[in-house]
């Protein structure tokens, strides 16, 4: 199933009026994310080669950090713009960058990872399309494998406007209907002056 072009387009031209500058990208923190970072310390994340795979990848910080803990990793990005730039940024890496459409991936994606990081793509995609989004990610994690998901929050469904949207509690419980088991879920407080919630969830297959 594929999703309205418009829905995923913009991503790219995001990168393209970026101009090779890593602060122009909106979502960019030019380091692994923080929140992620520290839940892999605290948890003594690594792995001795189990596959892993990054869902919207950006300009890939959080891949490397997955290879740096043992993980094979296979990151991937709808926009060519930003896969070209992590092959660039990291020309010696042993992620397998990749241009993929997470609505129609690879049939050999499905169920075969043993760890899946998701970190604000959900958000990113129109409120339409959410259960949509969701169900997709959740195809990709193995039988006994982990899915991290981090995403902005909302405290009603009601008044978000977007991109990007910021999930409800309700919307993070959609990964258990689709065969996920919510095995920790953390709410953050937010920063700045954005919204005010902050998910940090881990569901096991």
């Amino acid at each position: 199933m594929t999703t309205d072009h418009n829905a995923t387009s913009w991503f790219d031209e995001v990168y393209a009026n970026a101009q090779g500058n890593g602060q122009a990208v909106p979502w960019a923190v030019l380091q692994p994310r923080p929140a992620f970072l520290q839940w892999a310390q605290a948890v003594n994340l690594h792995s001795d080669g189990q596959r892993a795979l990054v869902i919207g990848c950006g300009l890939g910080d959080d891949a490397e950090e997955l290879a740096r803990r043992g993980f094979a990793v296979t990151a991937f990005d709808v926009s060519p713009r930003a896969v070209a730039w992590c092959q660039a940024r990291f020309p010696q890496s042993a992620v397998t960058y990749v241009v993929a459409d997470l609505f129609v991936p690879p049939a050999d994606w499905q169920g075969a990872f043993d760890f899946v990081l998701e970190i604000f793509t959900v958000q990113a995609l129109p409120i339409a399309l959410r259960a949509q989004t969701i169900a997709a990610i959740a195809t990709f994690v193995a039988p006994g494998g982990e899915l991290f998901v981090f995403s902005l929050g909302a405290q009603r469904a009601e008044g978000r406007s977007g991109p990007p949207w910021p999930l409800t509690r309700t919307e993070l419980d959609h990964f258990c209907t689709v065969g996920l088991q919510e095995i920790s879920l953390e709410v953050l407080p937010g920063v700045d002056a954005g919204p005010a919630l902050r998910f940090r969830a881990l569901y096991r297959r």
